[in-house]
């Protein structure tokens, strides 16, 4: 199991027409589903009647987790009669939403709510599987390897590629949270899944495009897996889905995530994220505005560009104005960000032999010797404000050195 790649969801509210989601999220390696765990939120869309048999019994309590109520819901889930499963699938995910607990007593519903994606039903009933499936999944490793064991995969897929915008949206979402499990993401790559996922990058909802590229994402920690996303040419899609995003997104995380991925790869996507109009700019924008880890990422991006060609990438990353957005990763970034940040800074200068390694005590005359080939006022500006910035944090810590060391001679 991927631990680093479980994060808190939630699901969107279902409106009559359409869906929208709230994310809570961790500093995580991989995502489990933005829209997994709808938590506090009721099934709204499509609201049938049940069987008249299911109707004239007292609907379990979301507080309940009796025996005999599971085990009622559990057999209703098996019934012959459709209303009887749509009703189970619904109690089903009503009761999984904030209960890890009732996930487990209910991972025997994961068999007939994968045969309730397969029957030639209204979309309703495979909306009520999918969600109920997606909620039994998330934060619950067994769950997720179960689903896919027992052959969702392929009906996933289908949906996948659905003309139904919301059956769209809830496959990607699916994918998302199944990706999560390590043990998932070979049979997720090798069933042709990539390919799909990266057209929904291009033309699906602004939802199933988000949880898409979080699959992605997920996917690409496995080689075998990021040699397939990388032969479908994803970049261009990415990066435009990078500059519909906000910045301090979990989708711009993740897309400057997959970018850095591809930027390891080889010089065609490097090439094409200089020739892509806007593509270092909305970079260098996650660098200024992002998530910390999304601006370890964006800064990743552009380091791996300079160390692959500095002669042929430095100009076009200085261009964009990438200088006040390093100098504040250097004091405010993560631990990693602050080293991929003054390693870049020292690549950026004149000298034609950087140093792999920026001593503390140089870095300022480094920026110093960038401002002064800086283009514009305000970028100068910026950039001399953030250095005076930065050297004042500096001393601040020498400062605080040297109290504990001087408190260290003190004898007692």
């Amino acid at each position: 199991m991927d631990l680093a790649g479980e994060t808190n969801s939630l699901i969107s509210t279902v409106a009559s027409s359409s869906s929208s989601s709230v994310s809570s999220i961790d500093a995580s390696l991989d995502c489990d589903s933005p829209r997994g765990g709808d938590v506090d939120h009721e099934l709204l869309h499509h609201h049938h009647h049940t069987a008249a048999a299911v109707s004239s019994s007292s609907s379990v309590s979301v507080s309940s987790s009796s025996s005999a109520s599971i085990q009622r819901v559990l057999s209703l889930i098996r019934s012959e009669d459709s209303d009887s499963r749509l009703y189970a699938a619904r109690e089903i995910r009503r009761l999984t939403k904030t209960s890890h607990r009732c996930r487990r007593h209910f991972s025997q519903a994961v068999e007939p709510l994968v045969s309730m994606l397969r029957f030639d039903s209204p979309e309703s009933h495979h909306e009520a599987a999918l969600l109920a499936l997606l909620n039994l999944a998330v934060k619950d490793e067994k769950n997720k390897v179960s689903i896919i064991e027992a052959g969702a995969l392929e009906p996933i897929i289908n949906f996948l590629q659905s003309n139904s915008p919301t059956l769209q949206e809830y496959a990607s979402a699916s994918l998302l949270t199944l990706s999560a499990s390590v043990n998932n993401k070979p049979i997720i790559g090798a069933n042709g899944v990539i390919p799909l996922l990266v057209n929904v990058i291009k033309h699906g909802s602004p939802q199933a495009k988000a949880d898409a590229v979080m699959a992605l994402s997920n996917l690409s920690t496995l080689p075998d897996n990021l040699s397939m996303i990388l032969s479908t040419k994803p970049l261009s899609p990415i990066l435009n889905l990078l500059k519909s995003s906000k910045m301090s997104s979990k989708t711009s995380e993740k897309c400057c995530s997959l970018i850095e991925s591809l930027m390891v790869s080889g010089e065609e996507p490097r090439s094409g994220l200089i020739s892509n109009e806007g593509g270092v700019l909305a970079v260098v924008e996650v660098l200024e505005n992002g998530s910390l880890q999304a601006r370890e990422h964006a800064v990743g991006v552009l380091l791996t560009l300079c160390q692959s060609d500095r002669s042929k990438y430095r100009e076009p990353i200085l261009r964009e104005g990438v200088i006040p957005g390093l100098l504040e990763l250097t004091v405010q970034g993560t631990s990693k960000s602050r080293t991929k940040a003054q390693r870049l800074l020292c690549l950026l200068r004149d000298s034609e032999s950087p140093r792999s390694e920026v001593q503390p005590d140089t870095i300022e005359n480094i920026v110093s010797s960038l401002i002064s080939h800086i283009d514009g006022d305000d970028q100068s500006g910026k950039a001399k404000k953030m250095l005076a910035e930065m050297v004042q944090v500096s001393m601040e810590k020498s400062l605080r050195h040297l109290q504990e060391r001087a408190s260290t001679l003190v004898r007692p």
